[in-house]
């Protein structure tokens, strides 16, 4: 499973959703034991995000909390303004997961579009990493243009941003999919870009180029349990031991040091969650 013995990370499990209900425990277990040294369990929602508190006291994690493009039509001003307050807690450790999914299209285009512009102000207001996911129909990016685009109309980049967030990165790019030059606009604007089972699937394989350009201190793995599990990978459900097989895929094909490379993950995951603040 870890071949190279690398230090791994865990940037993005579902753990303490209801896949996981009669066993979290034990799989968080499972994937400390197989050498997983961080593990954040972002929300997408106000039922998960109240989870992953629960989850996250539990075990000494942190959680996220953040609207999903999915259900972004749903959103009233009560909800929108518990997003904010859960947003201030200690626990919560970022905005997201968040985005567009134009792939799906559970929510209208424009209820999506409102619901990113929210959340990428409440992430400049807090000063909390966006997790971001992004998707767009096969062989399109229209969700991947309007995401950058949003991003630079709602200040990412800039000098102002620079100096709220300091060390840590606006966003995570979550489960990377699409072209070179939307990583390569993502970076520029301070991104950091996490890798999971998504990269093995037929349609995907810009994703390792972008793994090879990528700097090592804006990288991150995931596995987004308990989706996107690996090719070859047993078992009809994802769960975070499995990230081993991203990071030592990501890590072949960059032919980096493993020892390098496993400390960038355990450096980049804390500069994310914003654990040294």
């Amino acid at each position: 499973m870890n071949p190279a013995g690398l230090r791994l990370v865990e940037s993005h499990a579902h753990i303490q959703t209801q896949a996981f209900e009669e066993d979290g425990d034990e799989v968080l277990a499972a994937a400390i034991e197989a050498g997983v040294e961080r593990i954040l369990v972002p929300g997408f929602d106000i039922p998960t995000t109240h989870q992953g508190l629960e989850f996250a006291r539990r075990h000494g994690l942190k959680t996220t909390v953040g609207i999903h493009p999915h259900i972004a039509a749903t959103v009233d001003d009560a909800m929108w303004a518990e997003v904010c307050e859960l947003a201030t807690l200690d626990d919560v450790a970022g905005i997201g997961e968040t985005g567009l999914d134009y792939d799906r299209g559970f929510s209208p285009r424009e209820d999506q579009l409102r619901n990113l512009e929210r959340h990428i102000a409440l992430a400049y207001e807090t000063g909390e990493s966006l997790t971001l996911h992004c998707r767009s129909k096969p062989g399109q990016r229209d969700a991947q243009d309007d995401l950058i685009r949003l991003l630079r109309e709602g200040g990412a980049g800039s000098p102002e941003w620079r100096e709220r967030f300091g060390d840590r990165p606006p966003g995570v790019l979550h489960s990377f999919s699409g072209p070179v030059d939307y990583a390569e606009a993502a970076l520029e604007l301070g991104l950091f870009i996490a890798f999971g089972g998504l990269v093995f699937r037929r349609g995907e394989e810009a994703s390792a180029e972008v793994a090879r350009i990528t700097p090592l201190d804006r990288l991150l793995t995931e596995t987004d349990s308990p989706y996107l599990k690996p090719r070859k990978v047993k078992g009809s459900r994802n769960q975070p031991l499995n990230v081993a097989v991203t990071a030592n895929w990501v890590r072949d094909l960059r032919g980096d040091d493993p020892a390098a490379f496993g400390q960038a993950l355990v450096d980049n995951f804390d500069r994310f969650v914003g654990a040294d603040s």
